[in-house]
């Protein structure tokens, strides 16, 4: 019954975009914010269920895929963000592409931070109750960080803040926690070490 409550939130907050992509757009800030958050029911709430997460290996499933990122689910564990900067969608409106950089940071015994930058590539696509889902997710490391231009989407949530806090107040009904707090400019997460 919360699952289904959930869903049904989540998919009148994401109904109220009129643009596919801006709804892709979105739910990729909002699953993002899942893992900045360390939130993991969160994070597999955005994984369709026969999601293929590739990196040195492929990894299936959602559960699955939130075992091989367990790291960023853990306290004192590296932390990682991402951010749309491309979002397409396909003429019939069932699968979409966006791709943009990420950030993660790491952290050694004695507690100095490392930044590795890199670009990730997600396909999403459209459920039966109207979500959009992960079904392809692949990420590849640079050698350098991005323009500064690149970096800052980082801290932009655009125009999603009201439907990622509506997201983010339906798991708390439930429970979970994706950590956010609505802000006039947007959304920020709550308790983040990043």
């Amino acid at each position: 019954m919360k699952i289904l409550f959930a869903l049904l939130s989540c998919l009148a907050f994401t109904a109220t975009l009129a643009d596919p992509a801006d709804d892709v757009r979105c739910r990729e800030i909002a699953f993002s914010i899942a893992a900045e958050s360390r939130s993991a029911e969160s994070f597999i709430s955005f994984i369709d269920n026969d999601a293929r997460f590739v990196g040195n290996s492929v990894t299936h499933g959602p559960e699955a895929i939130a075992a091989a990122w367990s790291m960023f689910f853990t306290a004192g564990g590296p932390t990682i963000k991402w951010r749309p900067q491309f979002v397409e969608v396909l003429e019939d409106g069932t699968l979409a592409l966006t791709r943009g950089p990420y950030r993660m940071i790491t952290r050694d015994e004695e507690g100095n931070e490392t930044e590795h930058w890199g670009t990730f590539n997600s396909v999403w696509r459209l459920q039966a109750d109207g979500q959009w889902k992960v079904v392809f997710d692949a990420g590849s490391p640079s050698s350098s960080a991005p323009p500064a231009e690149v970096q800052a989407l980082l801290d932009q949530d655009g125009d999603c803040g009201e439907s990622v806090a509506g997201m983010a107040a339906s798991y708390e009904k439930m429970g979970w926690t994706m950590g956010l707090e609505p802000t006039t400019t947007g959304i920020t997460t709550r308790g983040s070490t990043n």
